[in-house]
């Protein structure tokens, strides 16, 4: 994958798209949009002709929102053809399938397009899930074959993972990312494996946040608040696998842990598969882990949360009643990623104390008057320390987080609880306090996603700077998992997983070898 752009398909030249659902009818739009003439085609008699109607409303709308002249809107239309046979895709110079998923039809359509198109076409599947290697695994030529993964809405979303199966030609793989970036997308260049980019490195986001509810950490809709108010994250991990469709969600994953033969690393969710045996799959069906109604969404998930139970009942997260700060709190040592703190509890009036007794190099913690500690989530439980303890979580910035989730042992008393969620209140933020479970929410779930993307990048899945434009884009993460490993130190994301590790035997939690490399890297540095 070094070279990375061709030439892109030339706007005059037809392209074809087979299959008109939404992601279908959203890719012709696309390439409406670039200038081509294009050819919509359905196995369903009569749907190729419904969507061609479809898209067509699309576009009055944007020419009402003031986003597309009229003109403008008209010409497209006239480059819109519906097809009601193969044959007459003929003369594409780019088909792109998004039928139904299942290999065997998608290998049988190429098979067939195979016999009308010319030899400089290419075939383009915008498969989430199966094999590129394997959808092109039949043909004579399959080094013709791509992926063109598109992210629905496919017009709004600017990432699209141009993927090389085994046999896929160079020059084939180029003039798709040519032609993708030509379309206004930003396209990244991946090898072809389970889940792509995107679909592999995200597992831990959805995975991490169902094990805690598992744990009975805290409910679905304060695991969600902590990840978005404090991690960043644009949705929460529950209400966006309602979006998506629980039942797609899991079928992702399942197919990601299939095709890594059954690594545990990708275990699929019991909990996830019960909701989707329910039927309880979203927002398509009205209730899934939240309950959607004229009211918005109420949370629907039982598990109890630590402190904060079940939830409350509309759907918002737990938030601990108000408490006095303490007057001042001594910092000890370093704090690496909380190292703003000290600063943020000064500018909120309450003294800071420096203080000894800490190791260099160690962590460090802020001592509260009761005697409670509070230490930075580091993949252990607050009660393994042989003292009171409570661990606060990661943030993405801690000055702009609105919300910080807190861990006491169960040694910690009502006082130093007291002092440690009033601390943070005064510093502006929301506090939920969650159960003692080893990492937390947001340290877990951003140890995890900077593993699986190192992991990933040291494969030649892609560079590391697709992934993170990948990940940012595809997924709206607020940094790239590698920047973000960076940030934080790979010896804090290496040693977190560690503990994590021990605390969880099963390899799940085993830190990559790339991440170790990094990490023994960085110790060479100190040193």
């Amino acid at each position: 994958m070094t070279a990375r752009a061709g030439t892109a398909i030339e706007s005059d030249r037809v392209v074809a798209v087979v299959g008109t659902g939404t992601m279908g009818q959203g890719i012709a739009q696309v390439a409406l949009a670039a200038g081509h003439p294009v050819r919509l085609h359905d196995a369903v008699p009569g749907r190729a002709e419904q969507a061609a109607t479809a898209i067509a409303g699309r576009l009055g709308r944007l020419v009402e929102k003031g986003r597309l002249d009229a003109a403008g809107r008209d010409a497209a239309l006239a480059r819109l053809h519906p097809a009601a046979g193969l044959a007459e895709l003929a003369d594409a110079a780019l088909v792109v399938e998004a039928v139904l998923e299942r290999l065997s039809v998608k290998q049988e359509l190429f098979a067939a397009l195979e016999d009308i198109v010319a030899d400089d076409c290419l075939l383009a599947t915008n498969t989430s899930s199966l094999s590129v290697t394997a959808v092109a695994g039949p043909l004579r030529r399959p080094g013709r074959c791509v992926g063109l993964h598109f992210f629905n809405p496919a017009p709004l979303m600017p990432l699209v993972e141009v993927v090389s199966g085994f046999a896929t030609d160079e020059a084939a793989a180029a003039r798709a990312y040519g032609t993708a970036r030509a379309w206004g997308k930003t396209p990244v260049r991946c090898a072809d494996t389970p889940g792509f980019v995107v679909n592999r490195v995200a597992r831990p986001f959805y995975a991490e946040a169902l094990r805690l509810y598992e744990e009975r950490a805290a409910d679905p809709a304060t695991i969600d608040a902590v990840l978005r108010e404090s991690g960043g994250f644009r949705m929460g991990p529950f209400e966006l696998t309602d979006l998506i469709g629980q039942d797609v969600n899991e079928a992702v994953t399942r197919s990601v842990w299939e095709s890594f033969f059954r690594d545990v690393r990708f275990t699929p969710s019991l909990a996830q598969r019960r909701l989707v045996e329910s039927g309880r799959l979203g927002r398509k069906t009205g209730r899934g882990w939240y309950a959607y109604g004229d009211g918005g969404p109420a949370v629907h998930g039982s598990g109890s949360g630590g402190d904060g139970g079940a939830g409350n009942a509309d759907g918002r997260p737990h938030t601990a009643e108000p408490c006095p700060a303490p007057a001042s709190v001594g910092v000890h040592g370093e704090l690496f990623a909380a190292d703003t703190l000290p600063r943020l509890i000064e500018e909120a009036g309450v003294e800071v104390v420096r203080g000894d007794g800490a190791v260099p190099g160690h962590p460090g913690w802020i001592e509260l008057p009761s005697g409670t500690r509070l230490f930075l989530a580091d993949g252990t439980a607050a009660d393994e320390a042989d003292m009171p303890v409570v661990h606060f979580d990661l943030a993405l910035d801690y000055r702009t987080a609105g919300r910080i989730a807190l861990a006491p042992a169960a040694s910690v008393d009502d006082k130093g609880r007291a002092e440690a969620v009033g601390l943070f209140q005064a510093l502006g933020k929301d506090v939920s306090v969650i159960a003692d479970v080893p990492g937390m929410i947001v340290a877990r779930t951003v140890a995890m996603l900077a593993d699986f993307a190192l992991d990933a990048a040291a494969r030649g899945v892609a560079t590391a700077e697709d992934i993170d434009t990948a990940m940012r884009l595809g997924v709206n993460y607020p940094r790239g998992p590698l920047e973000w490993a960076a940030e934080l130190g790979h010896r804090w994301v290496r040693d977190t997983l560690y503990r994590l590790h021990d605390e969880y035997p099963t390899g799940r939690y085993a830190p990559s070898q790339a991440l170790c490399r990094l990490a023994a890297a960085q110790e060479d540095d100190a040193t």
